[in-house]
């Protein structure tokens, strides 16, 4: 027995899964506090079993609400190994000025760092770092990101740079580059920096969740999940917050993997805030190959390849003239609340779709004013503009399956343009996102460079393989289970030395009672 809960914008989503069988469901609307939503959440599953319950999983907008708001982060401090180079561009350039100061805008460079291939452009100054562990002290910086010019190639510069200011300052918690993003200086130091601002959230999170969970009753293993369509531990979390980003779409895509029956699809999750479409290869969320913007900072690391448009069951709607207009602004979690057929004031698109006849939810009456023409004219904008987004998710002019999960279905009850195949799973696509989250294995992913000149190829896979072996075991894998699911190899013809990227990913079953 798994239990799966994932917090969305509005609503908040349990499923008590046997194996890959649904036992229970539930939908609760996502509470100011998303832990007391959490403890709604689980004790609408358990019914009297709490006991049988081998693992939670959980999808959490915690983190990624953090950044956004600028809440709760740590005084962080940006350390740039790569002096006398690199330094044209100090860290934290271009972020927007209000998340720079709730970090407390702590930016410093020093000696270090590596050429692609490996070469040392300055040797690391230890003289200078206990002078920087100094000025980090009387500051108050709680948590130091390192970042170091090509550590995917070598890390062994921000390792150094780390052992030197923890044995100055103890207390201190660190997140290393070559950990968190890809090549790309500045992206991987933005992903670095944000981790490391978000580690004593990850704390109160993980306490306040498994407080959630004793109070339900459960003794079981806690996981949440990452952005890649698989599960982390508790102190895989602690040291990767930042992997939680984006998690819930992912979870969606598994979900509807799941339900469809099918591999290879686009899925389109409408929610009550928004509606999230991304594609599924191979049973797994297709993963973004270019720079992500996170709460107006540009980052590297791995992140699923979803685009999203405001409209949802919560989208307001405003029916002037012959356009109406959907969203993007929504009720969020008042939908039950503010809605028409709820007895509230906001016309919103779940009015709208009970006005259509495509929901039977809340008081029709409360609709019947509404001018039909423009109904109509509201619901196929709707389908016209999640056609076109899902569209973009194409990689090839073959009739791709469209798979409609998600609370907001009902918005879009007939055809999808440029669609002639949409799979609608029936009653359980509404938690999709939640049973996504229940039946995820864990994993482990590896983006480094190698250079192809200085070792075999094959002992390159091996190595890389190895380490995502390691990383999806770290996480929460049991070893015996894991394989090797996925590898990429991309040449990079513009550096000499046969310099090669390898991606290489590997999952396995939760290691529960013991195994690990």
């Amino acid at each position: 027995m798994h239990i799966g809960i994932d917090v969305g914008g509005t609503n908040t989503d349990s499923v008590l899964m046997h194996g890959r069988r649904l036992v229970a469901s539930a939908k609760r609307p996502t509470t100011g506090d998303v832990t007391e939503g959490i403890t709604a959440a689980l004790r609408a599953v358990l019914a009297d079993a709490p006991d049988r319950v081998e693992a939670v999983s959980v999808g959490t907008t915690h983190f990624t609400n953090a950044v956004v708001q600028g809440r709760g982060l740590a005084r962080t401090a940006a350390v740039r190994l790569g002096l006398p180079a690199g330094a044209g561009v100090p860290p934290m350039t271009g972020w927007p000025e209000r998340l720079a100061a709730a970090l407390g805008g702590h930016r410093f460079m020093c000696h270090g760092g590596y050429e692609y291939d490996g070469r040392e452009i300055s040797p690391l100054d230890p003289d200078e770092l206990k002078r920087l562990a100094e000025r980090l002290e009387r500051e108050d910086v709680e948590s130091v990101a390192i970042t170091s010019i090509f550590s995917p190639v070598n890390a062994d510069l921000e390792q150094r740079a780390a052992e030197i200011l923890r044995e100055e300052l103890p207390e201190l918690t660190f997140s290393l580059s070559h950990e968190i993003g890809r090549i790309g200086l500045i992206e991987r130091e933005n992903a670095t920096i944000i981790n490391a601002a978000l580690l004593p959230v990850a704390e109160r999170t993980i306490d306040a969740i498994g407080e959630a969970m004793h109070r339900s009753g459960i003794d079981a293993p806690l996981y949440l999940s990452q952005n890649d369509g698989t599960l982390m531990d508790r102190e895989y979390v602690r040291r990767y917050p930042v992997a939680t980003f984006a998690a819930g779409p992912t979870n969606s895509m598994r979900g509807a993997a799941l339900l469809s029956g099918l591999d290879d699809c686009i899925v389109v999750d409408i929610g009550g805030t928004t509606a999230d479409v991304g594609a599924v290869v191979a049973g797994f969320p297709r993963q973004a190959t270019t720079a992500v913007d996170i709460a107006g900072v540009r980052t590297n690391f791995r992140m699923p390849d979803v685009v999203s448009v405001g409209i949802g069951g919560g989208s307001l709607v405003a029916l002037d003239g012959r356009n109406p207009r959907v969203g993007p602004e929504s009720v969020g979690y008042r939908l039950p609340s503010e809605a028409l057929v709820f007895g509230g004031e906001t016309l919103t698109a779940t009015d709208i779709a009970v006005a259509a006849g495509a929901a039977d939810i809340g008081d029709r009456a409360a609709v019947r004013h509404l001018d039909p023409e423009l109904v109509r004219a509201a619901m196929g904008s709707i389908a016209e503009r999640i056609g076109a987004l899902a569209d973009t998710m194409r990689t090839s002019a073959a009739d791709t399956p469209l798979v409609l999960v998600g609370g907001g279905g009902v918005l879009v009850p007939g055809e999808i343009p440029g669609f002639s195949t949409v799979v609608r799973p029936g009653e359980h696509a509404s938690v999709a996102n939640a049973i996504g989250a229940a039946i995820a294995q864990a994993g482990g992913e590896v983006d480094r460079m190698f250079v192809l000149d200085r070792e075999s190829r094959e002992r390159a896979l091996e190595e890389a393989k190895a380490e995502a072996v390691e990383q999806a075991v770290a996480a929460g894998a049991d070893p015996k289970t894991v394989e090797v699911v996925d590898i990429d190899e991309t040449p990079i013809s513009y550096l000499p030395g046969g310099v090669t990227r390898v991606r290489v990913k590997a999952v396995g079953e939760l290691a529960l009672g013991g195994s690990r």
